[in-house]
């Protein structure tokens, strides 16, 4: 069922069920009023909740739990992050277009949060990271990748600025790139030792206040990966 507003915004029942949650002041894990309940408030059928609940549920807003109920989702960026694969990998073989893209968002996040992160990082000490920059350099050195280590290194400087949705946008981001890097036959073993070298770099640079330095380590951290999509 679809209402139109008098701006012209056409407003579907899976709308109208979102507008609910916030009206009611439900959070994550929260559980939902009963179908029939929905139908009754809204003024809808049956038909109309099931399939606005099926929308919701693949965007995680809402988890149904059969035999228990509906609840509202943790809202993760997972769906985000299967659309971007399938997207980076539809087109496979010379076009690297999908993955530059992905590449180059990773780049401006990275650079757009960096006074902050620098600013947050500033005369502390941080051993979770520096052991992962550790660990990163010791795999490095035997060629080996060092996937989650790199992961938790990115989502853990951004936890220091307690901004979950830009946390959660730089962990979706480069789940894509990982994901799609080895689909589309990029290779970059050669440059390990650069790409952990500049995690040690960025740390060192924002934990004594370098703003400059800590995005000289960005442009260090990505210059593999982009010279070998260069090369493609």
């Amino acid at each position: 069922m679809t209402e139109t507003t008098e701006t012209g915004r056409k407003v579907t029942t899976s709308d109208r069920i979102k507008d609910l949650i916030l009206s009611d002041g439900l959070r994550p894990g929260d559980l939902l009023p009963t179908e029939g309940e929905l139908c009754s408030r809204l003024g809808v059928s049956r038909s109309n909740v099931r399939e606005a609940i099926r929308k919701l549920s693949t965007l995680d807003i809402v988890d149904v739990r059969h035999g228990h109920g509906t609840y509202v989702g943790e809202m993760t960026l997972d769906a985000l992050v299967e659309a971007l694969v399938f997207r980076g990998v539809l087109s496979p073989g010379d076009d690297l277009d999908a993955l530059r893209d992905v590449v180059e968002v990773r780049k401006a996040l990275d650079h757009g949060m960096s006074e902050q992160i620098v600013d947050a990082l500033n005369g502390t000490e941080n051993s979770e990271l520096k052991d992962l920059v550790d660990e990163m350099t010791a795999l490095a050195a035997d060629g080996k990748t060092f996937p989650q280590q790199d992961r938790a290194f990115h989502t853990g400087l951004l936890a220091k600025l307690g901004n979950s949705l830009v946390g959660q946008l730089v962990a979706a981001f480069w789940d894509v790139h990982t994901a799609v890097l080895p689909k589309l036959n990029v290779a970059v073993a050669a440059d390990l030792e650069q790409t952990a070298h500049a995690h040690g770099l960025m740390l060192e640079a924002a934990e004594s206040g370098d703003a400059e330095a800590f995005r000289a380590a960005i442009t260090a951290h990505y210059e593999p990966i982009m010279r070998a999509l260069e090369q493609k």
